[in-house]
C-alpha cells in the first residue's frame, strides 16, 4: 500500500471561525471571527507543521485571497510546512507560472506543490478576463500543462497550440526538485487532462464506492495515455474528530444548529448555477436539507449546505475516522487535504488523535523526528506519559 500523507488547509476564504464558513462556487463568502491575517494563518501553518500535516492547501479564486502571495508570506514565518497553491492556469501566462513555481520551489527548499483549478464558473472567470467555455478552459489547460512540464526540463520550448504560443522559451532556473501537480475535477474534459498531466488526482469525500469508482476511472484514462501506475489519489475532506463518537456527533450537530434554512436555501440556489460537475454530485449528497446527513458511516454531508467545493467531513472517535480512512486508503487514495472549523483547534484534533492513532497500525509516520512524547497522547486526554 502506498504510504499516507496528509495535508491542512489555509482558511483565506474569508477568514476562519467556529461555524461553516461558505463561498466558492459562485456564492458569497460567509462571516468568519477570525480573519485571514499572517499571524494566525501563521499560527495555523507553524500547528500543521509540529503536528505532522505534510502541506496547506490554499484556495483560489474572487472569494478568497492571493494564494501566491499569501503562502510566500506564510512560508517566511514557518519552517517545513509545504504549501499546495491553488492557481488557474490561462489567468498568467505558462512561463510566468513556470518561473513563479521555481522561484518559490528553490527560495523556500522545495515547499510548494501546485493545485491547477482550470475553473469551474463563467461568471467568476469572467472577472478576471478569461472568457472561454468550459471546454475551451480544458483545453487551454492541456496546453498549458504542456509547456509549463516542458519549460521545467530546461529545454528550449517552441510551442503553438489552439490557446497558447510560446517560442524559444528557455527557464534558466529549474526548480529543484520539481513541483508535483495536483488537479481536480469531474467531467470527461478534467479526466482527460489528469490522465496526461497530473501527479495526484484529488476528489472530494465522497463515499468510499464511489471514490473508487473515480479512482478507477483515472487509472483506465492514464493506461491510454501510457502512465499506468503514474498518477497518485487524493482525497479532499473536512474532519470532525473527538475522543469519543458521541463528543463528534455533537460538534456536527452544533455546527447544523447555526446553519439557517434561509440560508441553506440562498446558497444552494447559487450552487445549482454552477457548471461544476464535481459541485452537482456534492449537491445530490446533501439534497439541501439536514435530514439524512451521514451518508456513509461516519461521513457527513452537513458542511455542503453552505459551502461550495469540498462538503463533506469525516465525523466519530479518532478510531472511527482512522477506520473511514482505512476504507479510503483500500480504494487506491493515499493523501488526504483535510480542514475544519476552526482551522487551528481542528488540526490538534485530527493530528492529536487520529494521527497517532494512524501510527500504532502502521499507517502513518511523522516525516520530522519528535522530540516529545505530547504529539502521541490524544487531545483531551487527562492521561500524562510516564
Amino acid at each position: 500500500m502506498s504510504e499516507l500523507k496528509f495535508h491542512w488547509f489555509l482558511p483565506t476564504n474569508g477568514g476562519d471561525g467556529r461555524q461553516v464558513v461558505g463561498g466558492g462556487h459562485g456564492v458569497e463568502a460567509g462571516a468568519a471571527g477570525r480573519p485571514a491575517s499572517v499571524p494566525y494563518l501563521g499560527q495555523i501553518a507553524r500547528s500543521a507543521e509540529q503536528l505532522g500535516f505534510e502541506a496547506a492547501l490554499t484556495p483560489t479564486g474572487a472569494w478568497c485571497e492571493d494564494a501566491w502571495v499569501t503562502t510566500a508570506m506564510i512560508s517566511q514565518v514557518s519552517e517545513r510546512l509545504k504549501f499546495l497553491v491553488a492557481f488557474r492556469p490561462g489567468l498568467t501566462s505558462p512561463f510566468i507560472a513556470a518561473q513563479m513555481a521555481g522561484s518559490f520551489q528553490n527560495l523556500t527548499g522545495g515547499r510548494v506543490a501546485l493545485n491547477v483549478v482550470t475553473g469551474g464558473e463563467s461568471k467568476e472567470q469572467r472577472m478576471f478576463g478569461d472568457f472561454l467555455d468550459k471546454d475551451g478552459r480544458y483545453e487551454r489547460c492541456d496546453e498549458f500543462l504542456t509547456i509549463v512540464r516542458r519549460l521545467w526540463t530546461g529545454d528550449s520550448v517552441t510551442f503553438e497550440g489552439k490557446h497558447l504560443h510560446v517560442e524559444d522559451a528557455v527557464l534558466t532556473q529549474i526548480p529543484d526538485p520539481l513541483p508535483q501537480i495536483y488537479f481536480g475535477g469531474s467531467s470527461p474534459a478534467a479526466g482527460k487532462v489528469a490522465a496526461k498531466h497530473v501527479d495526484v488526482y484529488l476528489t472530494w469525500g465522497e463515499p468510499p464506492a464511489a471514490v473508487a469508482e473515480k479512482v478507477e476511472w483515472i487509472r483506465k484514462l492514464a493506461a491510454d495515455e501510457g502512465r499506468e501506475g503514474q498518477i497518485r489519489f487524493g482525497i479532499r475532506l473536512h474532519t470532525i474528530a473527538r475522543d469519543t463518537s458521541d463528543e463528534a456527533w455533537a460538534e456536527a450537530d452544533r455546527l447544523l444548529a447555526h446553519i439557517s434554512d434561509e440560508e441553506i436555501a440562498r446558497v444552494q440556489d447559487g450552487l445549482r448555477k454552477s457548471e461544476s460537475v464535481g459541485q452537482a454530485r456534492m449537491l445530490q449528497l446533501n439534497q439541501g436539507s439536514k435530514d439524512g446527513l451521514e451518508i456513509h458511516p461516519n461521513l457527513w454531508a452537513g458542511v455542503g449546505l453552505v459551502r461550495g467545493g469540498a462538503g463533506t467531513a469525516m465525523v466519530g472517535s479518532h478510531a472511527e475516522i482512522a477506520d473511514l480512512i482505512e476504507q479510503y486508503q483500500a480504494v487506491g487514495i493515499s493523501e488526504f487535504v483535510l480542514s475544519g472549523y476552526p482551522h487551528l483547534e481542528e488540526s490538534y484534533w485530527f493530528g492529536e488523535g487520529v494521527l497517532p492513532e494512524l501510527t500504532r497500525r502502521g499507517l502513518w509516520q511523522h516525516p520530522t523526528p519528535q522530540h516529545s512524547v505530547t504529539a502521541s497522547v490524544p487531545f483531551g486526554s487527562s492521561k500524562a506519559a510516564s
